[in-house]
């Protein structure tokens, strides 16, 4: 079983080298990748070309408009593996990824798709990653952990049956987030069997959304959080869990006597939550 790894990209040259790195040691080969280069320029190339006059399994891609979830839907097009996987561009795996990925798939029968173990924020969690099968009760009432896109592994035949990523959603829409929760969520609802597998690790640094000013925060974080509103509407989720995520955000940073400026972001991320959930349940099909 090929495994084939759609790695959308645009604005990055240096972690895009380091992902690639991480990628050309593997100890299993059996895999692809298809680097969707959504850049204006051509700052890719010589690394492209590199890769490619070593013999390494690289496909280059254009794509004029950005579009996470539309890269990462045309790079499962265009894939070959039956398995697809969705590293970031900034992000690395350690060497065994592959190798576990694929023995995951091939140890048992009828499973759908697997999700590994992003390394920080696992460090980030009071509780460690087990090796479970996915709920989707537990999911729908937000209560089934976390699970990044690029912690994702799914068969292609289920990604195609899904139609892949809800466009509408991830960086660089109104939705600005909540694309892979909203995967899980239609994967789960299909009868698909997912397991976690939390001997594959992968490295993402956490980044963009705490760093620049209040103000420059508080708009990446609200524009993340009406994706989770888009998702309360779009799964038509349970009142009580809705009602719990618009009035957490803020409620705990005063419980917890937190400072003004978190108290602050909570109050941006119930707005965001708001906004989606209204948007989506009015005017989204």
């Amino acid at each position: 079983m090929q495994v084939s790894l759609v790695l959308a990209t645009v604005g990055r040259c240096d972690d895009v080298g380091r992902c690639l790195q991480s990628l050309a040691v593997q100890s299993d080969m059996n895999f692809e990748v298809l680097l969707i280069d959504q850049n204006a320029d051509d700052r890719l190339v010589p690394l492209v070309k590199q890769y490619i006059s070593v013999g390494f399994p690289i496909q280059h891609i254009r794509m004029d408009k950005p579009s996470l979830s539309g890269a990462r839907n045309l790079g499962i097009e265009r894939s070959n593996g039956s398995i697809v996987g969705f590293p970031d561009d900034d992000c690395w795996y350690e060497a065994d990824v592959i190798a576990q990925v694929r023995r995951a798939f091939t140890s048992q029968t009828h499973k759908d798709g697997v999700v590994v173990n992003w390394v920080e924020q696992t460090a980030a969690r009071t509780t460690n990653m087990t090796n479970e099968v996915l709920s989707n009760q537990a999911w729908r009432a937000f209560r089934g952990g976390d699970a990044s896109s690029i912690s994702l592994f799914f068969s292609r035949a289920l990604l195609k049956e899904l139609n892949g990523f809800d466009v509408r959603m991830g960086v660089g829409q109104w939705y600005g987030a909540a694309e892979e929760t909203d995967l899980i969520l239609r994967a789960l609802a299909t009868g698909a069997v997912l397991h976690r597998l939390p001997e594959a690790q992968v490295h993402h640094q956490y980044g963009a959304v705490s760093t620049g000013t209040f103000a420059q925060r508080s708009q990446r974080i609200r524009a993340r959080a009406r994706g989770t509103g888009a998702i309360y509407a779009k799964h038509q989720l349970a009142m009580w869990t809705v009602a719990r995520g618009l009035l957490a955000p803020v409620i705990l940073p005063i419980a917890r006597l937190n400072s003004l400026s978190a108290i602050g972001i909570g109050v941006w991320i119930s707005i965001g939550r708001i906004e989606g959930l209204l948007r989506w349940g009015w005017g989204e099909k």
